[in-house]
């Protein structure tokens, strides 16, 4: 029966080396973990922004202006949660850099909406093709590791997709409105829903729970 070694020298102990590589093998499974819980938040938000456009925020313009401003602004902050639960913004180049872009067009969506909405869906057309390549890069990043990563790399390449059209509308002679924003959004809450479910198939299939108390936080 292994004993453990002493610590003299700085050496590890055995039994501390077993934890160690117990929490090896639980790292994919806590980051499962989390991106379950990650991507069915923000199906929740796209779903909960498309159904406000629709709503209230088509016959309201000021109501319309916050949701427009809100919607890059919330995907920064959900790519800088997702980093930070992911080991850190420096592991992650593409969510950093996704975060600074969403900052940036956020911005630049509120100086657009003096200009009309036109232009604010111009600036939506850049977001949705720069977004679209990074959410793809994570989507590839994470392919080998993690499960439902199909679904994200899918909804990268047709957010690139979605932006030409988007900016190609913004030189149309009628003014756009936020509707023709939700489409994008619906589209994107379909997608990490469906990852949220694969993730979740997928933990049931290895026997994690979703509430496991044995889950690890990530660094």
């Amino acid at each position: 029966m292994p004993t453990a070694v002493s610590s003299e020298g700085g050496s590890l102990p055995i039994l501390e080396k077993a934890s160690h590589l117990k929490d090896v093998k639980m790292a994919p499974p806590a980051a499962s973990r989390w991106l379950q819980t990650y991507y069915f938040a923000r199906a929740a938000f796209s779903v909960a922004w498309v159904a406000a456009a629709f709503t209230i925020g088509k016959n309201s313009p000021p109501i319309a202006a916050v949701l427009l401003v809100a919607y890059p602004a919330w995907d920064a902050f959900a790519n800088f949660v997702d980093a930070r639960q992911s080991g850190g913004l420096s592991r992650n180049p593409p969510q950093a850099l996704n975060v600074v872009v969403s900052v940036v067009t956020a911005t630049a969506v509120a100086i657009a909406l003096g200009h009309g909405m036109n232009a604010v869906l111009g600036v939506f057309g850049v977001w949705a093709g720069l977004s679209g390549l990074l959410q793809l890069a994570t989507g590839l990043r994470r392919w080998k590791s993690l499960g439902g990563q199909w679904a994200m790399i899918l909804s990268g390449a047709q957010s690139t997709l979605a932006a030409v059209f988007m900016f190609k509308d913004s030189f149309a002679p009628a003014a756009p409105s936020v509707t023709h924003v939700a489409p994008y959004a619906g589209f994107g809450a379909f997608y990490f829903l469906v990852s949220a479910v694969l993730l979740t198939v997928t933990l049931r299939r290895s026997g994690v729970s979703f509430e496991s108390p044995d889950s690890i936080a990530l660094p």
